[in-house]
């Protein structure tokens, strides 16, 4: 009986735990498959009732605000959404996300909206004199605008929240502060902590996949969730800067190993550099007519670098490393840019590497070799005695074997060709000269 009593309290005391997950900062592949981790997590802990999400973001990428908004409207629990700390927002992708969550909630002095999709409005601000003229769109911006907006009133509709705000955040950027929001139903709840929220929405029943489910959130327990070595690893490499710098170093790694082969330390780090990096590219938004400048540029500062052109080759190359490391990635949003100054920086560092290391790496491939079996090709050697086919010759102060197809008298000079273990081919040099050496016998 005791032992019943205690199964049931810690049944109980282990329901109590509401996992809370953050975002802060951009959207993107890391924040993304945190949050989606941490939500089928908590779908199969019986213990957990509910998910608190606390949103402070600028917005981010797209594809990222989808697939986390998926693992929301799958969840079996509902998703309590609450914009904390004061001054925290929920721009842009926050905005759909707070919209898609069951429960939405803000603190006071908080803000939300002005969801228009960035590559659409472009930050363009028009001149005077055009302010009354109507902006014309290309039938894509239309598209995007257009799917943004059914995608924000779909799930306006779903959770009962203002549509028609929800147009207008998404069509001419619209944006709210707290009570405003709560005033046009675009929230539920004003609260000032995540434990108020707990408070309030105690007891309530809310739908849940089209079917009631009450919020028992009593005595709850708050177990914030940190993100786990593998998101702060993507979220690490899906840096544009960091991705851009492990590609370079994957194809200058790859170059080194290919101009001077060793024992393939650069070409290993370049390989797994290059790895991670299409890896990352792979998350992000790519430009391939970026990544197509990009790799122009470098090839033509390596043509630069074996055939002298009087810097055309090196400036073309150049501005096209620059450009397509510009355009590289196809996003408006600035925390997801490469910085201008890393691009320059490695502009230049680039071209000297390419020009001048490579460059002198690849003059040393043309060199004469000075040592081992190799040096002896070309060499000078004179004939100890007069020979058909097989004889002997003195090749730099020692006596050996060697091979001709002509007859050769003592004392003729002739170039090595080829040696095949401890014999030499030779041939008659071209300018032949007797010369007088002593020969011991």
């Amino acid at each position: 009986m005791l032992s019943d009593l205690l199964a049931t309290e810690q049944t109980l005391s282990a329901q109590q735990q509401i996992p809370v997950l953050t975002i802060k900062g951009a959207i993107g592949p890391a924040v993304s498959d945190y949050i989606g981790k941490e939500i089928s997590k908590a779908n199969q802990q019986a213990q957990a009732s509910a998910i608190l999400l606390i949103i402070d973001t600028p917005g981010g990428l797209s594809s990222s605000l989808r697939d986390i908004n998926q693992r929301i409207l799958d969840s079996d629990i509902p998703l309590l959404c609450l914009v904390f700390p004061q001054g925290a927002r929920a721009a842009s992708a926050g905005t759909y996300i707070l919209y898609a969550c069951h429960i939405a909630a803000m603190s006071s002095a908080t803000t939300l909206g002005a969801a228009t999709p960035v590559n659409i409005g472009g930050g363009f601000t028009p001149k005077q004199e055009d302010k009354d003229a109507k902006q014309q769109k290309s039938a894509m911006e239309k598209k995007v605008l257009n799917d943004a907006i059914a995608y924000i009133r779909s799930l306006a509709q779903l959770r009962g929240r203002n549509v028609k705000w929800a147009e207008l955040a998404v069509s001419e950027g619209a944006t709210l502060s707290a009570q405003e929001a709560l005033a046009k139903n675009v929230i539920n709840y004003l609260v000032e902590s995540p434990e108020q929220l707990l408070q309030v929405l105690d007891g309530q029943t809310i739908m849940v996949k089209k079917q009631e489910y009450q919020l028992k959130l009593a005595g709850a327990q708050l177990d914030y969730r940190q993100p786990d070595w593998r998101s702060k690893f993507i979220a690490t490499i899906t840096d544009p800067n960091i991705a851009y710098i492990l590609m370079l170093i994957g194809i200058y790694g790859l170059l080194l190993e290919f101009y001077n082969p060793g024992i393939g330390i650069a070409g290993v780090t370049g390989a797994i550099s290059l790895f991670i990096a299409l890896y990352a590219f792979q998350l992000l938004p790519i430009n391939y007519a970026g990544l197509a400048l990009l790799l122009l540029g470098i090839t033509l500062l390596i043509v630069e670098s074996m055939i002298p052109s009087f810097g055309v080759f090196g400036i073309g190359g150049l501005i096209a490393f620059v450009l397509g490391s510009i355009f590289l990635i196809d996003t408006e949003q600035q925390q997801f840019q490469v910085s201008l100054k890393l691009i320059f920086t490695l502009a230049i560092a680039s071209g000297s590497f390419i020009v001048f290391i490579l460059g002198y790496i690849w003059r040393l491939r043309s060199n004469q070799v000075v040592s081992g079996l190799e040096a002896l090709i070309g060499a000078q050697g004179t004939v100890l005695e007069n020979f058909t086919g097989a004889g002997y010759i003195l090749l730099k102060g020692e006596r050996w074997a060697a091979v001709s197809a002509k007859q050769l008298q003592q004392g003729e000079q002739v170039t090595v060709n080829s040696i095949k273990g401890l014999t030499v081919s030779v041939t008659k040099s071209a300018n032949p000269e007797k010369i007088s050496a002593e020969i011991e016998r």
